[in-house]
């Protein structure tokens, strides 16, 4: 059983600085795609980036150079670095898992219904 759990949000002002967390349990397939989406209440979920087991990652345009995914696998523990935070970024922020992507996790950021496995989400507002 595949449980996410996220950490890190909170309020912070434009131009700032926060570190996601995303601990994973219950994982016990190689090939993993992990991403970070967000989500603005009554808006669709939108996708920021995804990073497979390997290492290599992708991200949305609009994030790239401010937002960094990464992710420690002897901790498994998933990570988002946001920096130059703006007021357009305040959102419920998620983790997701899926398994068996592998190619398409390259691209799968634009693709939230792919995922099957998500967190509860964390809070980010930025002022």
């Amino acid at each position: 059983h595949v449980q996410l759990v996220e950490s890190g949000g909170g309020s912070v002002q434009s131009g700032g600085s926060l570190r996601l967390s995303c601990a994973a349990s219950g994982i016990t397939y190689s090939s993993t795609c992990m991403g970070w989406f967000r989500q603005v209440a009554g808006k669709e979920r939108e996708g920021l980036a995804t990073i497979d087991r390997n290492g290599r990652a992708s991200y949305r345009g609009s994030v790239l150079g401010r937002f960094t995914i990464s992710q420690d696998n002897d901790k498994n523990t998933l990570y988002l670095q946001m920096n130059m935070l703006k007021p357009e970024d305040t959102a419920m922020y998620y983790c997701a898992v899926e398994f068996g992507l592998y190619e398409v996790c390259s691209s799968s950021w634009g693709m939230p219904d792919l995922f099957r496995n998500w967190g509860q989400g964390t809070q980010v507002t930025v002022s």
